[in-house]
Order: structure tokens, then sequence, then C-alpha cells
């Protein structure tokens, strides 16, 4: 056994045992062992990835699961890899080429971008995989994919072409989602919404035949006037219905429109009429095609206008042309007024600009299996923690719309479909030098959809699919969860046909959102996003780890303060210093069996917490509630353990020729192993440094077995005669902590040793007496045989607990000081009962501040009762 340095330096000892870890292989799963499978794949992350708090909590959770897989015996699959991110990889290594080149893609052309793309994930694709070593991950490293990888990419060109031969995808012109700044398609989930400051303008329309009559339209868009190709309005609007059929006269181009009347009319937005703009508004199309009104594309990919018959508008960018549309129709005597309008635009993810709604031909996929993909979540399946997601989940597949699977980006699966005349044809392999691929890429997520399965050969899937679990955010629920499922079902790469066999997990686990400790998003624009290498450097991967899964409730927002983080490193110190203080009696037994001892009542209900313990733990990791299982191990390590069995064990081992000696230690070394395998799938680093040291089993913890609810059950029936003992450990407990409140209460220094006395309700033994004084740091805890001092006292669970004054504080000087306190509170109290009884003032304060008041005046009754206890107490 070797000597424990007297400080825990995490960062001295995790990059060896992480080489170590590497260089054994013990990550490494293997598809022909005969334990239980355990598996799950990691969420690949963005080649352009750096470490943030949401990469360390969801590669934490996911790193607790596997460790804890292994302890219980089971072979784990822990699936790591990247994703190639289309879009996002795309417009980095654009950015670097304009900065240090000044062009464009465009300008060095699709073959010389993709080869500068490729340096580029070179040098920075794998920059997040060492970061996330640097956590602790245990993921199979050798078996890492990329979704670009020869092999991925095949899978991902043989889906397509087998969804394509099923006529599931087809082309067609739909209105989608345009970035002008990427220029490319997105889907609806990579819109964002934000609330926009912008105007409303009020616009006459002429009405055709009845010369000075108009038709007001509002809209926020006036740029958009010459793609207008018709009116309309509610069919049981009573201000519009005489005009219904009739036309009026677009402002420009001027040209007649015809008037319609359409349900799908807002009569409360703006005027209640509506112009109609099919190619560049939603609504609107479906409107025009309900009507047969013609589509007129009146903007340039990037944003400009495109209208040759407009010259004063024509190739102006879409906000410039707004304002000078706005300037045209002023100027015509057109535009009637203009209102301030907040109202909610949809914003790119990536580029941050406005999206335009526009008319575009693209490829786009009819989902399979959506009837199995509901029943799976349905019939649990396949489970969600929390459970609130089944319904959002459900919502979402029974109202889904095709998937545009397109994307107008160059780094990504590029469409395998080739054109010749007009015509098309879908297959892996070029025809022929005559004919052209497409130029359109794959959207990331149709590679991401396969990725539970596509990234397992067969031998690997007949061991580890389904997986066990699906740690992610619920942001991506639609993205990548729900098409995964119905991948699965559709795919079935399962070993048989039933969707018990083809779902890609059998659990999801939904991360929280990590806000700052004032509610707020990180964000590196407000500066309140912490850099995750930096809190390692400073607390260690183990204490970044445990601060953060101890404030992470299953379902709900993070509030991250960094002092979480320092408390997860001071945790570990405890530990460190617990092990440190047993080595000073010898070497530890790596088979203790304590019930075989003579035990002291302290060494039996830190045994008895041990077991309640585990049993807890087994409850909260079968309800995926992660920061309830830290919360239970911190409890016991930190109280149980450290501050009361530790403390009182110092006792025991001090007296000289004790009889309980060989059992406190026996007891110490059982609880410690148990500990230490129970803490190591959350502070892996420490637990194994530890484990290694003290020579508590084999060279590795990582498999050396968990304590689990049935070991927990045996070691209750082992004490189960020995249950006095641990209600008297508990007694004594309780009684040094309402001491120590006692001591608190009058100001008394926690480190000076001061006299009790205690008239006990049953003898104490001079072990547990002793106990008592050191928890309460009393100099002795004396029998009190005659009547009671005039000393403050508290009731315990062994009887009255005094603590005599006199001598320790001056009791004149802290009747002065309480007296003073108390005219305090009066003085507090009496202006607020004025207020209360006031009712002029009970008229007009809300009842939500009156109800405080009476809450106040209460908390200030009580204060005062308390200060009388006090003085009653110290009076002569």
């Amino acid at each position: 056994m070797s000597e424990l340095p007297k400080a825990y330096e995490p960062q001295a000892i995790a990059e060896s045992l992480y080489a170590r870890w590497l260089h054994d292989g013990n990550h490494r799963a293997d598809p022909e062992s005969l334990k239980p499978a355990f598996s799950l794949v990691m969420p690949p992350p963005n080649i352009t990835g750096m470490l943030t708090l949401g990469h360390v909590l969801n590669n934490s959770l996911q790193d607790v699961l596997a460790r804890k897989a292994r302890l219980e015996g089971c072979e784990v699959l822990w699936l790591p890899g990247t994703d190639h991110a289309g879009l996002a990889t795309e417009m980095v290594v654009e950015r670097s080429l304009r900065k240090q080149r000044g062009i464009g893609r465009r300008e060095v052309g699709r073959e010389e971008f993709l080869r500068l793309v490729e340096e580029w994930r070179e040098t920075h694709g794998r920059i997040i995989i060492e970061q996330l070593k640097k956590l602790g991950s245990s993921a199979d490293w050798s078996r890492e994919r990329f979704t670009m990888d020869a092999g991925y990419s095949r899978a991902v060109q043989r889906v397509f072409v087998e969804l394509y031969r099923k006529g599931l995808i087809y082309r067609g012109k739909r209105m989608v989602n345009w970035c002008p700044a990427s220029l490319t398609a997105l889907s609806d989930e990579e819109v964002l919404p934000r609330e926009e400051q912008s105007h409303l303008y009020y616009v006459r329309y002429a009405l055709e035949g009845d010369p000075g009559s108009f038709l007001t339209v509002a809209t926020t868009r006036p740029e958009t006037i010459p793609g207008d190709t018709g009116i309309a309005v509610h069919p049981e609007d009573e201000r519009y219905r005489r005009w219904i059929g009739a036309r009026a006269f677009r402002p420009f181009p001027h040209e007649p429109i015809p008037i319609v009347a359409d349900a799908a009319v807002d009569p409360a937005f703006g005027t209640g009429a509506l112009k109609i703009t099919p190619a560049h508004d939603k609504l609107d199309f479906e409107i025009g095609h309900r009507h047969g009104l013609p589509i007129v594309d009146i903007l340039h990919p990037d944003g400009r206008l495109h209208c040759p018959a407009l010259p004063e508008l024509d190739g102006l960018d879409r906000f410039e042309a707004r304002r000078r549309a706005a300037s045209l129709l002023e100027e015509k005597g057109l535009l009637a007024k203009v209102e301030p309008y907040l109202h909610t635009v949809g914003v790119s993810e990536r580029a941050n600009v406005p999206i335009e709604p526009r008319l575009s031909e693209q490829w786009f996929l009819r989902y399979p299996k959506l009837e199995e993909a509901l029943q799976v979540v349905r019939e649990r399946r396949i489970r969600f923690f929390p459970e609130h997601w089944e319904k959002v989940y459900e919502h979402w597949i029974e109202n889904i719309q095709d998937w545009c699977i397109s994307r107008q980006v160059w780094w990504g699966h590029r469409i395998p479909v080739w054109w010749k005349e007009g015509s098309h044809r879908c297959q892996v392999e070029s025809p022929g030098p005559d004919w052209t691929q497409d130029p359109d890429t794959l959207d990331t997520w149709f590679s991401s959809w396969l990725w539970a399965f596509e990234t397992m050969d067969s031998a690997t899937r007949r061991k580890f699919y389904p997986t066990s679990v699906l740690v992610t955010g619920p942001d991506i629920i639609f993205l990548w969860v729900a098409r995964m499922i119905i991948a699965g079902l559709e795919f079935q790469p399962g070993r048989g046909s039933g969707p018990e066999e083809n779902i890609p997990f059998r659990a999801v686990y939904f991360t929280g959102l990590i806000r700052d400790r004032l509610g707020r998003k990180m964000s590196k624009s407000l500066g309140n996003s912490p850099d995750p290498l930096l809190l390692i450097e400073k607390y260690g991967a183990d204490g970044l780890r445990f601060g953060l899964l101890r404030i992470a409730p299953q379902g709900q927002d993070i509030r991250f303060d960094e002092k979480q983080i320092e408390e997860g490193r001071n945790f570990c110190n405890k530990l460190w210093n617990a092990c440190r203080f047993r080595v000073r009696y010898g070497p530890l037994s790596a088979d203790a069996r304590p019930w075989e001892h003579r035990l002291s009542p302290f060494a039996v209900e830190m045994l008895a917490a041990l077991g309640r313990t585990g049993i807890r733990l087994e409850e909260a990791f079968a309800a995926y509630e992660f920061s309830e299982a830290a919360g239970l191990l911190y409890a016991f390590v930190w109280d149980d353990f450290c501050a009361s069995f530790l403390e009182a064990t110092k006792v025991d081992l001090a007296r000289e020729g004790s009889p309980t000696a060989s059992g406190t230690l026996a007891a110490f070394d059982y609880a410690l192993s148990w500990t230490l395998r129970l803490l190591h799938p959350f502070c892996p680093f420490v637990t194994e440094e530890l484990w290694n040291r003290l020579e508590l089993g084999p060279s590795t913890i990582q498999f050396a077995g968990w304590f689990s609810a049935a070991e927990a059950q045996e070691l209750e029936e082992r004490l189960a005669e020995r249950k006095e003992a641990a209600l008297q450990a508990r007694a004594i407990y309780q009684a040094a902590e309402r001491g120590r409140h006692l001591r608190s209460t009058y100001g008394v220094p926690s480190n000076q040793k001061v006299p009790f006395l205690l008239r006990a309700d049953a003898p104490l033994a001079d072990a547990e007496r002793a106990v008592l004084a050191a928890l309460a740091n009393a100099s002795e805890v004396a029998d009190l045989d005659g009547p009671p001092p005039k000393a403050p006292m508290v009731l315990t669970a062994v009887g009255e607990l005094y603590l005599p004054l006199e001598g320790i504080l001056d009791l004149e000087l802290e009747r002065k000081r309480l007296t003073h306190e108390k005219e305090k509170l009066a003085r507090n109290w009496k202006g607020i009962q004025e207020r209360l009884q006031n009712p002029e003032v009970s008229a007009r304060v809300p009842a939500e501040k009156l109800k405080a008041w009476k809450e106040q005046a209460e908390e200030l009754e009580g204060a005062m009762r308390r200060i009388e206890a006090q003085l009653s107490e110290i009076s002569q």
C-alpha cells in the first residue's frame, strides 16, 4: 500500500490514469463476450465543436451509465463519433477563406473548396474528442466513427436509393425556409423565432371601376408588393363582402389583381385584408393555391429583389428595398400610415439572418412507419425520461410533414442522382460521362438518423442493438430522436422483424438546459459561458462532473454557479482525506467482513446508512434521477461517513485496548471499498487512484462489482440484531448536532472547547459520551444530578443537554445584546402592525403585499419569542 500525498492533486493523476485505461483496452467492447450487453451511442458532436458545459453534462451522464454497467458485470459499448455538420463546417471554412484570401467558396470552386474543408477537418475536426477524453469519457475510441467516413457514406447512399425506389423520396417544388446568407433550404427546426421591432405599413390598393375608392392592406413587407397576385378577406367579414370577386390595382407594377374570400384570413390583423404573395409566404402560398392565383418570384436567392419591370427596386437588398418601397408608396399617395410593430420572425440558426419563405425545387422524404413509431412509445417499448416528452413526440408524429432532405451546400453527402436532358436516374455510381450529378447534398440529419445502427458491423449489432439508452437534449427530439426511431423500424437492423428488435434504443433521457445563476441562457456575447477546460484545470474533471451532476435534476433547467464545482472538488478532497486518515492505522482489508467483529454503535449505524444509500441509489438510477443519485452519495460520504462515523472512529481508535477497534477498521474498509465503487461512475479518477493506492482489489476499480440493492439487503440482514445499537448512535449524533446549534445560538466559537451538562434519560457508555463530547467540541459532558442550572438547554434523544455560559460569555453583555435585538424586532413588528391596521393603507395595497406583511410580522413574533426564551435561560 503506497502512502497517500497530503493533498489530492487531480491534474497530476488524470492524464496517466486515462492513458493506462486506453493502453489496457478497458473500454473496448467485445461482441463475442458472454456478459449481458449494455450499449449507447454518443450523440456525435459537430467537428466544428468545442467543449461546452452542455457537452460536459451530456457526456458525464453517458459515462456514469457506462461505468456503472461495467461495475455491474456488463459488456459495455459506448460508441463515439463526430458529425460532419455540413452547413456549420462550410461556414467556418468559408469565413476563414474570406479572411485569408478575400474570396468565397464559389470563387475557388467545389473541388478545391472541399479539399480545403478536408484539410481543416484534419487539423480541427477532432478537438472536441480530445477534450471529451480530458473529462474522463470511457467511450470505445477504437470504434470512433465519422458521418462521412467511407463505410458510413456508402450506407447513406444505399438508404437514399432504397427509399427512392420505394417512392418515398421525390423531387418537388415546395415552399421551404430559405437562408439568403447560406443560400440553402433549412428545416423548421433550424429556424429560431426572434422578436423584432418592425413596422406595419398600411397600403392603399385602388379598386377597379370605383375611382377614388381604396382597399387598405396592412403588411410588414412592402418590398414584396411586386409579387402580389391577389388580396384575400374573410368570407364573413361584412366590411369587404361586397368586394369579393372584384379586382384592385397592385401599387407597383400597376396591374389589377383579384379579391378572393378565404377562411384562413384573420379579420383582426391589420385591416382584415391580406395581400397574397404566393411565392414568399407559406400561408399566402396555400391561399393562392386554393384560388388558382399566379406565383411570381421576385427575390434572388441572396435576398436581392428581382423585378426588372420596376428599376427602382430591382437588385436592391430586401431590407433596403423595404425602405425604398415605403418611399415609393408615399410618393404615390398610397401609404395610409406606418405603425411600430413588434412581431416574431424566423431566423437562420447558423447564419443569424431572417429566413425567407421561398418556392424551391428540393428533394423530400415521405416518412415511413409512422404508426409503428407512435406505438413503440405509447406501449413503452421506448421510455422517455421525463415522461412528458412522450406527448410532445406524439404531437409531432401526428402532425408530421414531408422532410426536405436536400441542402444547397457542398460539404456533405452528395445526392446520388445523375441528370441527362431533363430526365433523372437514381444510382450510387455515375452512369457515364454524359450524365451530371445533382449538385445538392443531403441534410446532415439524413446521415445522423442512421447513427444508432450504421455505426456498427453485423457482429456488433447482434450483441449490442437495440442500444440500452440515448442521452440527448430535448431540442433535437424531432431532428434526431424521432427520426432514429423511424429509421430503425424501416430498415430493421435488429435480429428479427418485430419492433422490439429494431427500435434504436430502449430509453431516452433528455437533459436540461444549463443557464447561468441569473437564469439566462449561456452565450459568448453575455460572457456567462465558462470554459470547461479551465474548470477542469482549476477543480479537476471529477470536481466538474460531480458538481454539475448534483445540480442537474431530471427535466429541469440547471442554474450554474462555479461554487457548485468548487463543492465538487471539496467533496473529492474530503474523500481523499478520509482515506489518508485510514492509512495511519495500517493496511486495509480488501475483503473485510465487519459483521464478524464486535462493532460500536457508530460502526453499525454507518453500515446501516450504507445499506439505505445502496437501496435508494438503485431506485434513483432506475428512474434516471442522476442528481438524486449524486446527492445520496454526497450525503453518505460527507455526513454519515466523514462528519459522523470518522469522528467517532477517532475516539474509538484513540482508546487503548478498545474492544471495538478491529470492528471499526473492518467497517471502515468495507464501507470505503463499496463507496469508491459507487462513486466511480461520477468521479472516475479519484476513485481509481484511491482504489489502487489502498490496494482494495484488482488493478482497476472499473470491473470490481456494484453495491446492488441485493447486496444492500444482505447487509441489512446481517445487521438485523444490532438495530438498537444503530438507534443509539443516531441519538448521540442528534444530541451533538443540537449541542452545536446551542453553541451557535449564543455565539460560542465552534473551535472553543466548552463543558456541557447532561441529564441523561439512560446511562451513556464511556465511549458514547466521548463521541458526544468530540462531535460537540466539548471539554467534557458531565452528568447533571442536581437541579437544572441557569443555562440554555435543548432536549435531545439522550436527555436534557445544558450549556453553562458562566465564564464563557459575559452574561450581562449578552443580556444587553439580546434585549437590544428584541427591541429592534419589536419596533419593526409595531411598524408593520400599524400598516396592517390602517384601513386606508389596506385598501390601496395589493393583496400579495398585505400577505407578505402578515408573514413578516409572524416571523418577527417568532424571533422575539426565541430571544425571550434565551433571556430567560441566562437570567440570574
